[in-house]
This record gives structure tokens, C-alpha cells and sequence, in this order.
């Protein structure tokens, strides 16, 4: 009877969930060794996969009632190598050692900057796990890692599949690393699209329109994906700009009536 008991009690973790993040965990790691072989493209797809991934454990996790402490923190683990190491290493090893040509100190710049977004994105996901149980579920403080990490291998993928030199993408590759990991350390805020239920009825226009946006993303999935994620990542700084531009006229507007 004792030892029956003892097995009740002895801690698990659900499988359908944690394997997934499992899943996300090891594309992040292939991509990793992807990446230091010199398969860019292949480190990109690993990324994009995790991504994906990384979008359904959550969400089964809710669906499934299968949510655990466990399962978060595994996440947040999972989000640092898939969207923060894999990404950064990826850029370092594909454009930004070109910078090492020019000098020893654009080579320290180089590095320093990936690993400035590397930390950035551990930064973000402390903050995310921090606030959680505060936090507007409909929206999140900052760009969000998955978003970021697309943004570059998505990048990758449109200079890869355009043939161009890979050299002179060196100083757009820098600037865009640091304006990502600026992004995701503010306080801006980006629509997080958490509201959205499976489980709801829908109109059917909706899924004309998902395969409307298929269809589009076929003509040229790296530009269309690129473009996507870039929109993404400026609705942010966009929405901050109309609201403090809708502050500035209605304190206009009270200076006007006094």
C-alpha cells in the first residue's frame, strides 16, 4: 500500500507538449551544426521549424489541459537556443565575418553584436516569464524572439536565394541584428495574436483569406516571408508613433479650448 502511494506521488510531465518543444529544441540544435558546416539554407529551414513549433506546444499545451511550470521554463530554455543562439550564430558565420576583412576591431564589433542579440533574447524571456501572470495576454512588451529569429533567417534566405554577394550584406546584417535586439528589449508593445481560439467559429471569408495568403506566399515564400516578418516587427515602433501622435492633437485640442 505504501509503495503504491509512492508512485502516485512521483512527479511527471506530459508527453504530447514537452515532446514538441522537444522537437523545436533539436531543430534549433541542427541548425546550430548546420550553421558551423557551412548549410545556411538548412540552418534557415531549422529555424523556420522550430518556429512553427514552437507556436503549437503552447496552444496543444492550453488545449489539452496540459499546462505545467515545467513546460514554460522547458520553453523559455528551448526559445534561447532556437531563436537566440541559432540565429545569432547563424548571421555571425554567414555575413558578419566579412567584417573581420576590414579590421580586428570591426571583428570584435562582429561578435559583440550577436552576442548582444543573444542576450537580448534571454533578457526578453526572463521579462515574458517575470509578467506572465500580469501581463496582457493580447499583446507583448517587446518583439518577440520567434519574431526576431525569423526576420534574420528569412533575410538569409532571400540573399541565398537571390544569388547575391554575400559581402556586401555585412553592414545591413549588423544593423539589423542591433535593431532587433533593441526591439525586443523595449517597452513597445506588438500585437501577440493569443486571442485567436481554434476552437471558435469563424467566418468563411477567413479561410478564403488563409488561402489567399498561401497562395501568395508560393509566388516567392522567402521575399513574401521576409516582408511578413518585417511588417511585424515595425507595427510595433508604428503603433507607438500614431498613439503619441493621437496624444500630441488632443493636447492640442485642450490647450486650444482653455
Amino acid at each position: 500500500m505504501v509503495e503504491n502511494n509512492r508512485k502516485r506521488k512521483i512527479p511527471g510531465v506530459f508527453l504530447l507538449p514537452n515532446l514538441i518543444t522537444t522537437s523545436a529544441l533539436f531543430s534549433g540544435f541542427y541548425s546550430v551544426i548546420a550553421s558551423i558546416n557551412g548549410n545556411f539554407l538548412d540552418a534557415v529551414f531549422a529555424i523556420l521549424i522550430a518556429m512553427i513549433l514552437d507556436g503549437l506546444d503552447g496552444r496543444i499545451a492550453r488545449l489539452t489541459n496540459t499546462q505545467t511550470s515545467f513546460g514554460a521554463y522547458y520553453d523559455s530554455l528551448s526559445d534561447l537556443l532556437c531563436f537566440g543562439m541559432a540565429p545569432a550564430l547563424l548571421l555571425y558565420l554567414w555575413s558578419l565575418t566579412q567584417l573581420n576583412l576590414i579590421g580586428w576591431h570591426w571583428s570584435n564589433v562582429a561578435w559583440i553584436s550577436c552576442f548582444i542579440f543573444v542576450a537580448s533574447v534571454a533578457l526578453r524571456l526572463a521579462r515574458f516569464n517575470s509578467k506572465i501572470m500580469s501581463a496582457d495576454k493580447k499583446y507583448f512588451t517587446g518583439l518577440a524572439s520567434p519574431a526576431s529569429a525569423a526576420v534574420l533567417a528569412c533575410y538569409v534566405w532571400v540573399v541565398e536565394a537571390s544569388g547575391s554577394n554575400v559581402e556586401n550584406f555585412s553592414w545591413m546584417s549588423l544593423i539589423m541584428i542591433l535593431i532587433l535586439s533593441f526591439l525586443m528589449i523595449s517597452n513597445i508593445t506588438y500585437y501577440s495574436f493569443k486571442d485567436i481560439s481554434i476552437r471558435q467559429k469563424v467566418p468563411h471569408i477567413s479561410l478564403f483569406l488563409i488561402v489567399l495568403a498561401l497562395s501568395f506566399i508560393s509566388f516567392d515564400p522567402p521575399l513574401v516571408l521576409l516582408s511578413f516578418f518585417a511588417l511585424y516587427g515595425l507595427s510595433g515602433p508604428a503603433l507607438l508613433f500614431s498613439r503619441l501622435i493621437k496624444k500630441r492633437i488632443v493636447l492640442i485640442r485642450e490647450k486650444k479650448l482653455l
